[in-house]
């Protein structure tokens, strides 16, 4: 009979390579598009980009090593494997809850009307995009430096310790001020972040809301029954800012409930992992499904024409 840790590793794997798969597809696509195609890029390219390699990264450094154990295998890591595992781990975490509220914004700007007081962010938006994903990098890379100081490898299963841990690797600094410190300093930036996504979605759902009640006005099937490029890709934009939320609160959720209880269950960890990486797998899926320029092979064709004698 297979036991339920097995049936986890075998679920990971495939949530993990499909994941893996869909984004480094769509990466690919978007750094082909960027520097081959200029032509045909968009401006949210750049910022999908940096999503998928955000999200294929985090797959990989969280679920390889979830994968190893579930089968009852222990990872060979050492001190500078543990450091580079959480490391990743918790930087594109954080650069996927920053690009996708970036996201939110650039397109509730993109949508907002002409008349409206933040209209002038229209033209200057597009320049600002490509800063903003790098100050995202080294604001990250140096918040979560102290992991590079204070995560080393368990020497076993039993290995005491406090504050964090692992079942491979463990957290060497007691110190509560330095803990809370760092604590409150993720917490404060998930929330804002959280809330600019918040407010973006209500602000986009509102004006989606105004442009159908437009649309019922006008006689014309063809233009009521069709959608804008614009209102496509607010509703992809709804959707995906929709998934974030609800994998963040119920990984929130998960970490209270085992503090309250006391004790770890690493069976519990192992469902809190899984439903953290479905953000990550869902996003390659949801954005190939509607991205105009893939489902007409403009890719695969502009290739061929590239490299034919």
């Amino acid at each position: 009979m297979v036991s339920s840790d097995t049936l986890f590793g075998i679920f990971l794997s495939i949530q993990t390579a499909a994941g893996f798969l869909g984004n480094g597809l769509l990466f690919t696509f978007y750094m082909y598009t960027l520097l081959i195609l200029p032509r045909q890029k968009k401006p949210a390219d750049g910022i999908l980009a940096h999503l998928t390699l955000a999200n294929a990264l985090t797959l990989v450094f969280r679920g390889v090593p979830h994968i190893i154990l579930s089968f009852g295998i222990r990872p060979a890591l050492d001190d500078i494997g543990c450091k580079t595992v959480l490391y990743v781990q918790r930087v594109t975490r954080c650069i996927s809850l920053n690009t996708t509220s970036l996201q939110s914004t650039f397109q509730a700007v993109t949508i907002a009307p002409r008349n409206y007081k933040w209209s002038w962010l229209k033209k200057k938006i597009s320049t600002l995009i490509q800063p903003s994903l790098a100050l995202f990098w080294v604001i990250n890379m140096v918040l979560y430096s102290e992991v590079i100081v204070n995560i080393v490898a368990r020497g076993n299963v039993t290995d005491a310790t406090c504050g964090y841990y692992t079942q491979i690797c463990k957290y060497t600094s007691c110190d509560d001020q330095v803990v809370v410190t760092i604590l409150s300093t993720m917490f404060i930036q998930d929330l804002f972040f959280l809330f600019l996504m918040a407010w973006n979605s209500v602000y986009m759902m509102t004006v989606l809301s105004r442009h159908h009640k437009t649309a019922q006005h006008v006689r014309s099937r063809t233009s009521s029954s069709r959608s804008s490029p614009e209102h496509k890709a607010t509703h992809i934009v709804l959707i995906l800012v929709c998934c974030f939320v609800f994998c963040h609160w119920s990984n929130i959720f998960l970490i209270m409930y085992t503090e309250l209880i006391g004790t770890r269950s690493w069976q519990l960890e192992n469902v809190n992992n899984f439903i953290s990486s479905f953000y990550p797998t869902i996003v390659p899926f949801v954005l190939i499904k509607n991205e105009n320029r893939i489902s007409r092979m403009n890719f695969i064709s502009t290739r061929s024409r590239v490299f034919s004698p």
